[in-house]
């Protein structure tokens, strides 16, 4: 047998039990704590003997080194030889865990901290962790900047309860964070509905005297915004003038959607004159937001009309321009506009969104055009999106209902199988086409394959598991969900009380609907159109069933 290279390895002699690799992981750094040649472990019988028939001892009585050959890919070639392994091929457990550089010498503390923050900042969230665990082994701890931009990264992918966990090592070491640090934790905890760990964020950072900037208000103010909680969003904004931040554009356009929501659609309007009476020009922000509020309220002429102008002002439409008049279009049936608008998005260059893509093949799918779903996909895997093809194909089919795809594990092996990235919003979009067509088991499964990936749930992924039962009308599993919300330290918002309405609403427990409406005002937050309407439909259900009583009454 050929040897390409050898590398020094620990052989751990455990007769007929496979080792555990966090006890594998202590063993190598007990033994080789600053040996950077460390290459594999192995715990397969039949190549300890291979290794030791040489030795003093043919059987090895506890832990030791050795060396063994390697081929250049880092393969042990013991353990690729089949008449030495056949035996023992289910309790071979060999694996590579390099320590330092190619060359065999050991990363220095900066060259630790410099790979660290150059993974961080490529997404590399893995590898940057594995990094911080060969630091940590060989007694060393990263710098303030390595801590930081790793709570960023791990923030940004939604791991939060490690990006906490990192955050209070950060701070037991003695490092003071910045306000940076504690941004990305608000942003985290809010994003997942954590208002409770959100306001201990808060705390701490007024008792290390640390100032709130710019970014703190505006992710509360997006939050509250989100929410519909009107007086908590002004509360906001009349801290930041104190504190000397005037409002901007992000600041306009969530008053303007705030006003929107509310059914203030003309107050809303109205703030444009203000804007530009203060000098301020306006941005695709505020054109995004008051586009939005003329086209949920019908009034889809006038916003084509300031889609226009805003072009004419050298703005670009951007992809959330696209979504609100494709979506908007779809809701009052004007389904072709809506198709020609998704075509001219992908004309721009823009990647298409797969939640439009939902709302319009529903649209069609309640007027039966399978045949236009099935061209639509096609045409968009035909300019050249495919991997976003794949998942626009996956939709189709369940929308479409052709019976591919109505089991879950085939939809995600499908997208596996298509080198789709498995990224929490993909398997948000995939549940929530399940859950519109009220398929419930197959939802839970969803969610469940995204908790197996290392992704954690928030409150969007909740609802949309509430949406599911809310659906299929079965309002005791949705109030199953809703309070298993609660008791999680999820913060029900404005979608997740609505939701719990429909729920009892398709169920026809009408009498419960104006309970959960007091309660979702008695939490704070401003109820929608949506939530208003549903509340006098049951209400007038209510009224209709007390006078039939009474005239039933002798």
């Amino acid at each position: 047998m050929k040897v390409d290279c050898v590398r020094s390895v620990i052989v751990h002699n455990i007769p007929n039990q496979p080792t555990r690799m966090d006890d594998q992981m202590m063993e190598m750094q007990r033994l080789m704590p600053c040996n950077s040649r460390l290459a594999a472990f192995i715990s397969c019988r039949s190549c300890l003997f291979a290794v030791c028939q040489n030795s003093r001892d043919n059987w090895i009585p506890r832990s030791s080194v050795v060396n063994v050959p390697f081929s250049r890919s880092g393969t042990c070639k013991l353990c690729l030889n089949p008449p030495k392994c056949s035996n023992d091929a289910n309790n071979c457990s060999t694996f590579v865990q390099p320590f330092g550089r190619e060359d065999g010498e050991e990363l220095s503390y900066i060259s630790f901290n410099e790979s660290i923050c150059e993974m961080c900042m490529s997404g590399e969230v893995n590898e940057a962790m594995s990094l911080l665990s060969q630091m940590e082994a060989l007694g060393s701890r990263p710098n303030l900047k390595s801590y930081t931009l790793l709570i960023t990264a791990l923030g940004n992918v939604g791991r939060t309860l490690e990006a906490d966990a990192i955050f209070q090592e950060m701070t037991s070491l003695g490092y003071r964070p910045r306000v940076k640090a504690f941004n990305v934790l608000l942003r985290c905890f809010l994003r997942k509905g954590l208002s409770g760990l959100a306001d201990k964020v808060l705390l701490t950072l007024d008792d290390l005297g640390i100032q709130r900037n710019r970014e703190t208000y505006e992710i509360l103010l997006e939050y509250h915004a989100r929410a519909k909680r009107l007086e908590d969003t002004w509360l906001v904004i009349a801290e930041m003038r104190r504190e000397g931040y005037h409002p901007n554009s992000f600041v306009y356009s969530k008053v303007i959607e705030l006003y929107r929501d509310n059914g203030m659609w003309r107050k809303a309007t109205s703030i444009v004159g203000e804007i530009r009476g203060m000098g301020l020009s306006l941005d695709r922000k505020i054109y995004n937001s008051i586009i939005d509020t003329f086209c949920k309220y019908g009034e889809l002429g006038e916003a084509v009309e300031v889609f226009k102008t805003m072009q004419l002002e050298g703005i670009m439409p951007d992809i959330t321009t696209w979504n609100s008049l494709i979506r908007w279009h779809c809701k009052f049936g004007d389904v072709s506009n809506a198709l020609d608008m998704f075509i001219s998005m992908q004309e721009q260059g823009l990647y298409p969104d797969p939640k439009i893509f939902i709302t319009i093949i529903s649209r069609l799918g309640e007027q039966g055009k399978w045949d236009v779903i099935k061209k639509t996909s096609e045409n968009i895997k035909h300019r050249g999106h495919h991997r976003s093809g794949a998942i626009y194909a996956v939709l189709a089919d369940i929308y479409g209902q052709y019976g591919r795809f109505q089991d879950a594990d085939n939809c995600i092996n499908a997208l596996r199988s298509e080198g789709v990235k498995l990224s929490a919003s993909t398997f948000c979009i995939i549940a929530n086409a399940y859950a519109q067509q009220g398929l419930c088991e197959q939802t839970i499964k969803v969610l469940q394959l995204m908790e197996a990936e290392g992704i954690e749930l928030n409150l969007l992924m909740l609802n949309v598991l509430l949406n599911a039962f809310s659906t299929a009308g079965r309002h005791l599993e949705a109030l199953s969900v809703f309070n298993h919300i609660r008791e999680t330290g999820f913060c029900p918002d404005v979608v997740t009380y609505s939701t719990l309405m429909k729920a009892f609403i398709r169920a026809k427990k009408f009498d419960q609907v104006p309970s959960i409406y007091k309660e979702m005002e008695y939490a704070g937050c401003t109820p929608d159109r949506k939530a208003r309407e549903m509340l006098q439909a049951a209400e007038m259900v209510l009224q209709q069933r007390h006078l039939e009583f009474l005239s039933n009454t002798p």
